[in-house]
């Protein structure tokens, strides 16, 4: 093959090298940017974990978890990595997933539904005790049905007894 061949070939491999070099450099920075964004708030979540946890434990010790304490610390150090890992939400999402809940039922219930989980009606009962009980009363007023009983059968008809002239009676 000729000389002039080989150059413009390795003149244009260079100049390709050096683009996707350029490139790199280029995503390189921008994720560099993009992950010293991110650290602060990382930090911060670490912080708000270890923050939460150290509460938590806290309540475990002076016995106001209502739990026993070897349950309770397991519990808040397992929140305490969920938390580091980004796996809790906020309280938010507690309400969604309540009425989410209640897209399970009947069309019917649904309404009465999502007004307990807003709150209204009658609550009773604990999580220490087993369960939260939740009650609302709906009063639904119905159409009358018809009549199912029998008609009334009529009444008697009473007929005068003939009388004879002599005031006895026939026989």
């Amino acid at each position: 093959m000729p000389a002039a061949y080989h150059s413009i070939a390795n003149h244009s491999q260079t100049r390709m090298q050096e683009h996707v070099r350029k490139r790199t450099r280029t995503y390189v920075s921008i994720f560099s940017l993009a992950v010293a964004g991110l650290l602060p708030l990382a930090a911060s979540a670490a912080d708000a974990a270890t923050s939460n946890y150290q509460q938590e434990r806290a309540a475990c010790t002076n016995g106001g978890s209502h739990q026993d304490r070897a349950t309770c610390l397991r519990e808040a150090a397992a929140a305490r990595g969920e938390a580091k890992r980004g796996h809790l939400t906020d309280s938010t999402s507690y309400d969604e997933n309540a009425l989410a809940r209640c897209n399970a039922l009947p069309p019917s219930d649904r309404q009465d539904c999502a007004k307990r989980v807003h709150g209204q009606g009658v609550v009773s009962g604990s999580v220490e005790g087993g369960g939260v009980y939740r009650e609302t009363t709906t009063t639904v007023i119905g159409t009358p049905q018809p009549s199912t009983m029998p008609a009334p059968a009529p009444a008697p008809v009473y007929q005068p007894m003939p009388v004879s002239p002599q005031g006895t009676m026939p026989r």
